[in-house]
């Protein structure tokens, strides 16, 4: 006898999982085929140009992101090398260290930005209408999904804020 998911959280958490898994290969190739970066890279760039003066403490990317300290200088040294960011020092303190994004990382993330969208429509267009994808959205908001990178704003919205089906505030 096969063994399924006895609840539906569980369905859906797998489910879940496995749309995450397909978004994020095509995004990958996407971005690796026009720009030659990754999808990661893409990440970091995305949570850069969203901070203010396109800078983040190291420490603040990387929980952001939701990797470790090393994580994300993994992932940031390639990014600096081809010159997309910069690693600045704080001048009144030798222990913190900055990602900035460089003009030319900015002009690469707008151009990256446009390929994502057109990834992200085209994966939702033919399967959901605006409406389910904005629900969606909120969903994944409340789970903690994060949203779009965007400081002084919680990430993705909750459903308190959005309200039920009916229009009331959940609590």
């Amino acid at each position: 006898m096969p063994v399924r998911p006895a609840t539906d959280s569980l369905d859906t958490a797998l489910r879940l999982t496995r749309a995450h898994n397909a978004m994020a290969k095509q995004l990958d190739a996407a971005l690796a085929n026009r720009h030659g970066v990754s999808y990661a890279d893409f990440q970091i760039l995305l949570h850069l140009g969203a901070a203010p003066n396109a800078r983040l403490r190291r420490v603040d990317l990387a929980e952001a992101l939701g990797l470790t300290a090393s994580g994300v200088t993994r992932g940031l040294g390639p990014l600096e090398r081809i010159g997309l960011v910069d690693r600045e020092k704080d001048p009144r303190d030798a222990r913190v260290a900055y990602a900035a994004l460089t003009e030319t990382g900015r002009a690469l993330l707008v151009e990256m930005t446009v390929s994502a969208e057109e990834v992200a429509a085209d994966w939702f267009t033919p399967n959901c209408s605006t409406a389910e994808v904005a629900t969606l959205s909120a969903l994944l908001g409340a789970l903690g999904g994060g949203g779009r990178p965007q400081p002084g704003r919680a990430a993705g919205g909750s459903l308190d804020e959005q309200g039920d089906d009916e229009g009331r505030k959940r609590r």
